[in-house]
């Protein structure tokens, strides 16, 4: 049989989805505008954080305070906790700032005579500089020196700029602290009301671990670097190593950093105390080696055990990635973040893969197995059914 072959009609054209494309290029369009917003607004981003942090050590606090002595008004609660807590802090700094202020007038006074003794090379100073022949470095470099002292003057707006936004900082953590505090359970259970009975009670539960894993955090750091800094001042004031509270106060902040903030500090520690004297620099040293070991096998585990439950490897990742996100705020917040995606992933786990019921149901209506009738616990052949399997009759 001859002819041509069938021919077979054109394929029917697909219509462009002009709905699809503008749907996708305003995605991207978003995206890149909420991208550009986050990084204009990064500083309060990371204001709101650490007052979050604050107000979450701070809420148990303010509940126990306000069952015990003001019932239903929080308000005054949390007023009494934030007024307590400032006190606090301003005692805490009062008892720091006047011995740094006449340390500091002291410093003032004798630095023309160190500077002196230093260029003669005498004093511990001046001989420290000989042994290591900076001294002559110096001398020989006078003019290098002396232009790099000059351009120094330059940063300093940006210096004073950087203390002003501190300054405000502080301020406006404080102030979103108390706020989140005091409107905190309103937001929460308004959240809430969102879910379902289940998931509302999922949520509260998984929140109340992480807010517990971050007090736990916070106060016992806190705890643990006013210790660091007692100590300090103490072997240091011992020693008759001068600028003592100064020293121990930079000692207690920087060992607020976990792991290496005890390290940080007794290098300026000792190197100061062996400018001051041989055996003073030796005390130092020893005692923050016995120290530290103190504190990561005595007062860390003890603080940490039932709060933040974290392995040491865990624990040094979330650091690295931490510092190289937000430098040091993130190896300050870095352990509870982390301690709170374990609570997280924790809670995935068990939903997911491995708790069974609490009730044990059966069939589409998931009716209790106590409440169903007898023959409904098997098969049409008599044996019994996963519960996941059974039906109802």
């Amino acid at each position: 049989m001859t002819g041509s072959p069938l021919q077979r009609p054109p394929p029917a054209r697909q219509p462009v989805p002009v709905r699809s494309i503008l749907a996708c290029i305003g995605l991207v369009l978003a995206t890149v505008a909420a991208l550009y917003v986050i990084l204009e607004i990064r500083q309060v981003l990371t204001w709101m954080m650490v007052a979050a942090f604050f107000s979450v050590a701070l809420a148990p606090v303010v509940g126990w305070v306000q069952v015990r002595a003001f019932g239903q008004r929080r308000a005054l609660a949390t007023l009494l906790v934030f007024v307590l807590v400032l006190l606090g802090l301003s005692g805490i700094v009062a008892v720091f700032v006047v011995p740094l202020v006449s340390q500091g007038r002291d410093l003032a006074g004798q630095l023309p005579g160190l500077l002196e003794q230093a260029r003669q090379g005498h004093g511990p100073v001046g001989e420290l500089l000989q042994r290591t022949h900076a001294l002559e470095y110096v001398q020989n470099n006078q003019d290098r020196i002396r232009a790099f002292a000059t351009g120094l003057t330059s940063p300093a707006a940006g210096v004073l700029r950087s203390i002003a936004t501190g300054i405000a900082g502080t301020v406006t953590i404080f102030v979103l602290a108390y706020l989140m505090v005091l409107e905190g359970p309103k937001v929460v259970d308004g959240a809430l009301n969102l879910f379902e009975p289940h998931t509302a009670t999922r949520i509260r539960r998984v929140a109340a671990d992480c807010a517990r894993s971050v007090t736990g955090y916070l106060s016992g750091n806190l705890v643990i670097s006013v210790i660091c800094g007692l100590l300090t001042y103490l072997v240091l004031k011992i020693m008759g190593v001068p600028f003592a509270a100064l020293i121990a106060m930079f000692v207690a902040i920087v060992d607020l950093i976990p792991l290496v903030g005890a390290t940080l500090g007794a290098v300026v520690a000792g190197g100061v105390a062996f400018i001051h004297s041989l055996p003073a620099g030796i005390v130092v040293v020893v005692f923050f080696v016995v120290y530290q070991q103190l504190e990561n096998h005595l007062l860390q585990p003890v603080i940490y055990a039932r709060t933040v439950q974290l392995n040491p490897l865990t624990v040094i990742i979330a650091i690295l990635v931490g510092v190289e996100l937000a430098g040091i705020l993130g190896a300050l917040l870095a352990i509870p973040f982390a301690s709170m995606i374990q609570v997280l992933a924790r809670d995935l786990w068990d939903h997911r893969r491995g708790r069974p019921k609490d009730e044990p149901t059966i069939g589409e209506d998931r009716r209790p197995v106590n409440s169903a009738p007898a023959l409904a616990m098997t098969t049409p052949s008599g044996r019994d059914q996963p519960d996941g399997d059974r039906e109802g009759p």
